[in-house]
Order: structure tokens, then sequence, then C-alpha cells
């Protein structure tokens, strides 16, 4: 296999002169020298799997992108992310995700608020079924008024969270296109 990689690292000079004093009493390069120091470290490591050069490497969640910003660009960053209450990387994350895949973006906090929005709605569809049965059997299933009040609120909350997140989400990701047209 061609050694075609490099490693590169800044030292002391004083451990610059001590390799290469190391290397000429060998008999071989500085380079060498090193290159035999790296293979006898990670030989005797507790590394388990040194991943081969031929092997891809695997999808890591926590690679990092670093991007500069404008002071201005940083401030309407934080105060967006501010908005759906998540930090500005998480923020930046979901919109470079939204349109590199050309999904409408959604984050976490949003999709549990729904799925658990969708599960009340689910269990008070369930009471609806419930009645409606015991109706058409021909049982008096009539709900007392304080279940159907409960009902109604928990609809209306609902309505009105889901109203909320919506508003919310529509300002937050439509606040920069409408700042930019012209």
């Amino acid at each position: 296999m061609a050694a075609d990689a490099f490693i590169q690292c800044r030292v002391t000079p004083e451990t610059k002169a001590f390799i290469r004093a190391l290397a000429d009493r060998e008999r071989i390069t500085e380079s060498v020298l090193v290159r035999q120091l790296l293979e006898v470290v990670l030989r005797t490591s507790a590394v388990r799997a040194i991943p081969r050069a031929d092997e891809e490497p695997r999808s890591n969640r926590d690679v990092r992108l670093y991007v500069r910003l404008d002071p201005s660009d940083r401030l309407l960053l934080k105060e967006r992310a501010a908005t759906r209450c998540v930090p500005p990387a998480t923020y930046v994350a979901a919109l470079v995700r939204s349109h590199l895949r050309g999904i409408a973006p959604l984050l976490k906090e949003e999709r549990r608020t729904l799925d658990s929005v969708v599960a009340q709605l689910t269990a008070v569809g369930r009471n609806l079924n419930q009645m409606t049965r015991a109706l058409n059997r021909g049982q008096s299933a009539a709900p007392r008024r304080e279940e159907v009040q409960a009902m109604l609120r928990v609809c209306g909350a609902l309505r009105d969270h889901v109203k909320a997140l919506l508003a919310a989400n529509e300002k937050s990701w439509d606040q920069g296109y409408a700042e930019t047209a012209h």
C-alpha cells in the first residue's frame, strides 16, 4: 500500500532537536522515525478497530461545520432562533436540511407537540365513537354536561395551540424572505 497521506504537527525546537538526534543515531530520516513511532504507539494502543483508508467513514451527527457570519446576521439568527425557542445552531441545521432535502422544516419539539395534539384528538375521537355506538345500539349514552364541556375545552385548546404553532412557524421561516423581497 502506498504511503501518500500526510500528518503534520508543530513541536517545540527542543522536541525537533531530540527527534533529529534520534534519527541521526538510527541513520534514518526524521520522517521515517516519526512514522515508526506512530506505528508503535498505534499497535500498542487500545484502539480496537482502526478504520481502513478504503472504508467509508460513518455518518457522525456531531460533525461540525463552521460558518462565518456578519455580526448583524448573527443577531438576526439569534432572534429568529429565539422565536422558535431553539439554539441558533439547531435553527440553522433545520434551514439547511429543509433547503437541501426540499422538505418543510419541522423541529423535534414542534413534532412532539403535534404528535401530542394527534394523541389527544384521537382520545376525543374514541370517546365520541363510543357514544355514537351506544346511541346506535339504542343505549342511552348521552354524555353528561361536564364531559361535553371537557371535550370542547380540549378541542378549543388544541385548536388554539396548533394555530399558534403554525403562526410562529410561518413567521419564523417567512421573516427572512419578506425582508429581502423587493
